[in-house]
């Protein structure tokens, strides 16, 4: 595809502020966004508990994240730039999350 390398060579670029592992800090109407994806009570509960750190890491154009948390670990990794599915920490299969305007925020501090 002409034009492609470019493409992700900036990706991976903007990619690299992000590498590293991050803690979570401090997070906002998390509880109501666990709910607009649909997870019954108890997991939302369990979820809002979890202070999961984060690992980033990239190799060319695949990105990996790790999540490990009191809850759940998982991990995803996909290639810069395409659509991917992911399982999400509560079993289910998404490519897209819509949130009917929703807003979490959910702060995290490198270590």
């Amino acid at each position: 595809i002409p034009g492609t390398m470019p493409l992700l060579s900036k990706l991976s670029t903007m990619i690299e502020p992000f590498l590293g592992t991050w803690k979570l800090v401090s997070s906002e109407n998390f509880e109501e966004y666990l709910k607009q994806l649909g997870m019954n009570a108890a997991a939302r509960n369990l979820a809002g508990l979890a202070k999961p750190r984060i690992s980033i890491s990239a190799n060319g154009d695949e990105v990996n994240i790790k999540t490990e948390s009191s809850f759940k670990n998982t991990e995803i990794s996909f290639k810069l730039g395409e659509e991917f599915e992911e399982i999400t920490a509560d079993n289910r299969k998404v490519k897209e999350y819509s949130m009917n305007k929703t807003v979490s925020t959910r702060i995290y501090e490198k270590v």
